[in-house]
């Protein structure tokens, strides 16, 4: 049995306010493809189906589509699992009705726990592999809330409620593991040691949440898991893995080999897992360093031939505002046509500062109304330049604040 294992397809994610629908339509149609070239018959998705819990109709209509035309390849099992950024009730809504195309969901922890425990036959109706299928777990879902407790007691309580709930397994599928049935766990959430990029949101605060390869039970065969974009191994333990987003996702992704993960079963045993790249259509660029450094190296920028221009991302190290950086950047863009557009960030250099300097900076600070710290921000940042609209806004903005406390 061949099975496919993919994760945190964030549809309806935008960079900034540019729109990434025709990069996921891409890979959805890749993935149609793959599944018919593989003769994959399990498909299975490890969370943040939506990038927001309020999908956009154009997200909705994607992954709809694609679930269409998945029962017009030889996947015959679907196994959808909620993340951190999906809603439960959007991604539950249809389950009754998809479930019988086969399509399995599991937004969040169901009520009965056996829900979660997906059985999956071949095409004569032989049992060959079962799925425990666990979504994001939540706090309500691992642990009781206790008045009073330190952040050390919080973080052991969530450890221990992921453990246990993973470990809770073991009963239930122990009748499959003495026939020789192979069982594969899901999940989204936090392994230690795992790589992350600047799009991943912490699921729990400071990520407590996060659990080490050798904390699930040893009777899981694989363990599919989603949230981390970056694809890897957990703890250098070859069937614990994340499969990674397959479209980059932020800027801090650009040298990230998107992947899907494709695994095989033979006589109840692990014989194959392989991963398969995915094609990128467009290039995220992150440039850095001074003007002149951030100019050279546009100038040095190669054509990567892909369907969608590039976009920039550019950080100038800068001492002071730079008032015309989006014409400068525009100009260097005009012999380049497979660049469609910048994402410009200026970064104030500053001079390191001692201790006792740093103390006598906030000191001054607390000694000044709000608006003269802004006044002396403004300054610092644009030197010169009008501002003025900006000032106003912000004395819009104390005003309200002192209305609402008033």
């Amino acid at each position: 049995m061949k099975i496919l294992h993919t994760a945190d397809w964030h549809l309806g994610k935008k960079l900034e306010q540019c729109e990434r629908t025709d990069e996921h339509q891409d890979f959805l149609n890749w993935l149609i493809h793959k599944l018919n070239e593989e003769c994959i018959e399990v498909l299975i998705i490890a969370g943040d189906i939506f990038d927001t819990g309020t999908p956009s109709n154009a997200a909705l209509e994607q992954y709809y589509r694609f679930l269409r035309h998945v029962k017009n390849t030889c996947c015959r099992e679907v196994i959808i699992i909620g993340g951190n950024h999906d809603s439960i009730s959007t991604l539950n809504a249809p389950k009754d009705l998809l479930k019988y195309f086969n399509v399995h969901i599991i937004g969040g922890v169901p009520d009965e726990f056996t829900e979660q425990i997906i059985p999956v036959h071949d095409k004569k109706g032989d049992l060959k592999l079962v799925v425990c299928a666990v979504p994001f777990l939540r706090d309500k879902d691992i642990r009781l809330s206790i008045t009073g407790e330190t952040s050390e007691e919080r973080e052991i309580r969530i450890k221990q409620g992921i453990r246990d709930h993973y470990h809770q397994f073991r009963e239930y599928i122990a009748p499959f593991k003495s026939e020789g049935i192979p069982v594969i766990a899901t999940g989204h959430l936090f392994a230690a040691g795992s790589s992350t990029s600047d799009s991943e949101k912490e699921i729990h605060v400071g990520n407590l949440g996060q659990v080490y390869g050798d904390q699930f039970p040893e009777e899981f065969d694989y363990i599919a898991l989603g949230h981390i974009h970056r694809p890897q191994t957990v703890n250098k333990m070859n069937h614990i893995r994340y499969s990674g987003s397959p479209v980059p996702l932020s800027f801090s992704e650009t040298e990230d080999k998107k992947q899907v993960i494709i695994l095989e079963f033979e006589d109840g045993k692990l014989s194959r897992l392989e991963e398969h790249e995915v094609p990128c259509c467009r290039k995220l660029i992150r440039i850095k360093g001074d003007l002149d450094t951030v100019k050279r190296k546009l100038l040095i920028l190669e054509d990567h031939q892909l369907k969608y221009p590039a976009w920039v991302e550019v950080q100038v190290e800068t001492d002071k505002f730079i008032h015309d950086l989006d014409e400068q950047l525009n100009k260097l863009r005009e012999n380049k046509a497979f660049i469609d557009r910048f994402f410009s960030r200026q970064v104030r250099s500053r001079p390191l500062m001692n201790l006792d300097q740093q103390l006598a900076e906030v000191a001054a600070l607390t000694d000044l109304e709000p608006k003269t710290v802004f006044l002396k921000r403004c300054e610092a940042e644009f030197g010169e330049a009008d501002y003025m609209d900006l000032v106003k806004t912000f004395e819009e903005a104390l005003e309200q604040m002192g209305q609402k406390e008033n």
